[in-house]
């Protein structure tokens, strides 16, 4: 086999950005995974789900197109087609990341790091000046109801369903449970969301956490809180749906042979997302930090960065958007009320409720707020949460602002076309709503 410069095991968002990374500044590499390209994100995560939830939300708007004087007739829900436009995505976004990686070697086998320049991989040995570790998570079972891929899935199992469950009882209110909740609930399941804390998605601002919850009970999902399981009937259901988070796929690499730090299967990585092996670094959901495909990708490039240069970064971004494609969306970046309080911050809370925007009102979804945070003496944006219309795209525009250390004022002498929802970030610094 050739010698390569680098050497990337794991395919995934963290993996193909490196590579990409790797191309642009010279670097002879190779990508090696046992399982198609795209890892987790394009195969059973954020790709899939977000797909056949764009799905749900036409599904949504069709049924109350009549609001919009719009009369439809014999309206029916084809779940087959659904899931042939899913695989049809990924499959055309799998041959654009192919097409991408020219003049990368994809090497479509296991790998065990024998060194910290040398990899087991197809049938040889791989001789590498760097490795970076790239492979992603899976999901955690629970100890009593472990994973039949039947009855008993994960959300791997969840994406490519036949048909529509009647009953469905999801087990984890996080990000991951409320989207596939809010999903078929659309679709028509009967949906039971179970979480073992007070409040569903227990790490987002407590107003978003208990206006979602009220939301949902709306629609008419079973949202059951601060939750015993052994109180549930799993006969009662006809899919059983654990969602209680991610672990890191770290097992079966040669790590505790080659005796890499790892705490609870993560590798611990330095600011530089080195681990404690020269020539070794890691990144994505392996690290164990933040598991979002687009924390992954940041990684992955600064690790290819470091790897190339002398003066090295830290891996210090911690302005990281997180999206949570529930009807409706959440989003959140920065500093939450919760957290800036338990800090000892003083800040000011910004809202803005989405009944007062035009465009939630053209569009009739006008159910959720705005709230963004300040400190309360330079006026500088330092976090922010919105539960509605559009939250996700609209929170890209928080994030510069906190990047950019932008204050109220800054923000409010910007002009926002009208009307968007857009300018609900203007209208948010202009009136104070007591909710």
């Amino acid at each position: 086999m050739p010698k390569y410069d680098l050497a990337i095991i794991g395919a995934g968002w963290a993996g193909f950005n490196a590579a990409l990374k790797a191309k642009e500044l010279g670097l002879k590499a190779c990508l090696i995974d046992s399982r198609q390209i795209g890892g987790t994100c394009l195969n059973y995560g954020c790709i899939p789900t977000k797909t056949l939830i764009a799905c749900a939300k036409i599904f949504s708007l069709a049924k109350k197109s009549s609001n919009f004087g719009v009369e439809l007739e014999n309206l029916r829900l084809n779940f087959t087609a659904i899931q042939e436009k899913k695989d049809k995505i990924v499959r055309q976004l799998a041959q654009g990341m192919q097409g991408r990686l020219s003049g990368i070697d994809f090497i479509n086998s296991s790998a065990q790091i024998i060194s910290p320049k040398e990899i087991k991989a197809d049938g040889g040995i791989i001789d590498t000046q760097f490795i970076l570790i790239a492979t992603g998570s899976h999901p955690l079972e629970l100890p009593g109801l472990k994973f039949d891929q039947k009855k008993i899935i994960s959300s791997d199992e969840a994406i490519a369903l036949p048909k529509i469950p009647q009953s469905l009882l999801v087990i984890g209110a996080g990000v991951i449970g409320c989207e596939f909740a809010s999903l078929f609930s659309i679709f028509g399941s009967e949906v039971t969301l179970v979480e073992k804390m007070p409040l569903i998605l227990p790490t987002e601002d407590r107003d978003v956490s208990r206006k979602i919850e009220v939301i949902f009970k709306k629609k008419g999902i079973k949202v059951v809180t601060g939750a015993d399981l052994s109180i549930f009937n799993f006969d009662n259901y006809s899919k059983i749906l654990v969602s209680i988070g991610r672990a890191p796929n770290t097992d079966g690499l040669g790590l505790e042979d080659l005796v890499v730090k790892l705490n609870n299967h993560k590798i611990e990585v330095d600011d530089y997302l080195k681990c404690n092996l020269d020539n070794i670094y890691a990144a994505g959901d392996c690290t164990g930090q933040i598991m979002l495909a687009h924390y992954a990708a940041y990684q992955g490039v600064l690790a290819v960065k470091n790897m190339a240069a002398d003066n090295k970064l830290k891996a210090d971004n911690l302005v990281v958007p997180s999206c949570i494609f529930t009807e409706p969306q959440v989003a959140s970046v920065g500093v939450k009320e919760n957290d800036a309080l338990a800090r000892g911050l003083r800040i000011k809370i910004h809202k803005f409720d989405f009944r007062a925007s035009a465009m939630a009102q053209i569009i009739d979804e006008t159910e959720g707020f705005i709230k963004i945070i300040t400190d309360q003496e330079t006026g500088q944006i330092i976090g922010a949460s919105i539960i509605g219309p559009q939250a996700a795209e609209l929170i890209a525009t928080l994030g510069v602002a906190i990047s950019s250390r932008l204050t109220v004022d800054e923000v409010s002498a910007m002009i926002f076309a009208h009307p968007t929802f857009s300018e609900s970030l203007h209208e948010t610094f202009l009136v104070s709503h007591n909710f």
